[in-house]
């Protein structure tokens, strides 16, 4: 995101062009996808300094008509959340909804609203590394009641799940709106977690024989949906 936009000019300021001269070694002529208030657009380095990178605006780029991926993931332990938000927005995730589900320690589900911009400068962070144009939206923290009324094609990974295999359940949702996967906390959903999950119309998929841990769980299953959208 361009932290100032005048006519076809954009820049960077502080620690964005610092990211982007010093540790992604940018220099004048390469071209960037940079997003301004008014939507996408492609641009040049024109000049480069240690704290500001001016950019030449081209072209609105349109946005893909590849539907969106989303991911409720509940609240684990801080440092492997964190993990999962990064490797994520690398992956391309579009929206990342943190997930108060029945057991989700008590203590980490009180202080996850707190942590929200720490996740959100995580994925800014992880999204300017891996060159995208914008970072994907992290949401404020919410009750399993109220993630399972959300729109689109709807995938709970639910490890009492033995027959349909997530990349069998992923056949066919590439035109039907945003895709939305599910994942549980350590010790899994609750039986009624996983009847709350089929009563209100989810897919109940698995990633196989193996009990992963909750941040490597979210991890194979986005790169297999980023896989199979693609």
């Amino acid at each position: 995101m361009a932290d100032e936009v005048s006519g076809n000019r954009a820049f960077l300021l502080g620690p964005h062009a610092e990211h982007l001269a010093r540790v992604l070694r940018a220099r004048i002529g390469q071209e960037f996808e940079i997003a301004t208030t008014e939507g996408v657009r492609s641009g040049q380095i024109s000049s480069i300094d240690r704290d500001r990178v001016e950019f030449q605006l081209g072209e609105k780029i349109e946005a893909s008509n590849l539907q969106q991926l989303i991911a409720a993931i509940s609240i684990v332990k801080f440092d492997r959340i964190e993990w999962a938000i990064e490797k994520c927005t690398e992956l391309g995730i579009a929206r990342i909804v943190p997930v108060i589900a029945h057991r989700t320690d008590k203590h980490l589900a009180a202080a996850a609203p707190k942590r929200v911009e720490r996740w959100r400068r995580i994925a800014r962070e992880a999204s300017e590394q891996s060159r995208r144009s914008t970072p994907p939206e992290v949401c404020q923290p919410m009750r399993l009641k109220d993630v399972v009324t959300l729109p689109g094609t709807r995938i709970v990974l639910d490890e009492s799940e033995h027959v349909m295999l997530l990349k069998e359940a992923l056949q066919g949702a590439a035109d039907s709106g945003d895709l939305l996967l599910a994942f549980g906390p350590e010790g899994g959903w609750t039986a009624d977690e996983s009847q709350l999950f089929r009563a209100s119309g989810w897919v109940a998929a698995s990633l196989g024989s193996t009990i992963l841990r909750a941040e490597t769980a979210v991890i194979a299953a986005v790169s297999i949906a980023v896989s199979e959208l693609q």
